[in-house]
């Protein structure tokens, strides 16, 4: 019998299950920044490097402030690598544009994602597990997210990082619960399925547009969606 859910933030209650990648990159090819995905790729991965190694995302940091912090990291480098030639003024405009355009979005899919919690809340505890900046409960109370769980499990805080399993264990015991007990909502197959089925969750695969065109065992998860609502059901 289900008596708990835990779930991942980024990509999962702010995309609609689609890989970060892939919203800032429609984002771009919405706004016109002359680049190609290759180029914008690899300043992609150079920003998470970036920001994984080095502490610029500050814990008061809003989610508006550290999208806007991780657009100006990789546009910096597109325009230092030579992908585009931009002047200032078309670099800030550029920037802006992006940085509204996908922050709209979220706003939108966040609010979807409150309702369901919402809903889900009423009869099962809740806990976050994410691989975060240390900044995610600003980001929660930002989305009038952070009355929906009983704890954050954040993976700048307790030092450990998905696709460990240990950080999953950790949400598990923040419920109470055990490991059988407790439903993990997850967009990653690598980062958030593989672990808690490892430590004996159920799982539920909120399947949107990947990064990459790997296939992955869709019998391991218990379910798989592609709409937030469709736990409900």
């Amino acid at each position: 019998m289900i008596k708990g859910y835990i779930f991942d933030y980024g990509g999962t209650l702010d995309t609609e299950g689609d890989h970060w990648g892939k919203v800032l990159w429609h984002s771009y090819q919405r706004q016109n920044v002359p680049v190609t995905e290759e180029q914008f790729r690899e300043a992609y991965v150079y920003g998470e490097r970036t920001l994984g190694n080095v502490p610029i995302i500050k814990p008061d940091y809003t989610f508006y402030k550290t999208l806007d912090t991780k657009l100006r990291l990789e546009m910096e480098y597109m325009c230092s690598a030579g992908f585009w030639d931009a002047g200032e003024d078309e670099l800030n405009r550029m920037h802006k544009a992006v940085l509204d355009d996908v922050y709209s979005e979220v706003q939108k899919v966040t609010d979807h994602s409150r309702d369901v919690l919402e809903k889900l809340n009423a009869n099962y505890p809740m806990v976050l597990v994410s691989n975060f900046y240390g900044n995610v409960g600003v980001v929660l109370k930002e989305f009038k997210l952070d009355h929906l769980f009983l704890a954050i499990v954040e993976s700048a805080v307790v030092g450990i990082r998905k696709p460990d399993p240990r950080i999953y264990k950790l949400g598990v015991e923040k419920l109470g619960l055990q490991p059988d007990e407790v439903v993990v909502v997850g967009d990653s197959f690598y980062k958030d399925i593989q672990p808690a089925n490892k430590i004996g969750c159920k799982t539920i695969w909120f399947k949107g547009e990947g990064w990459t065109d790997k296939v992955y065992d869709e019998t391991l998860p218990d379910r798989i969606i592609t709409d937030i609502a469709q736990i409900l059901q």
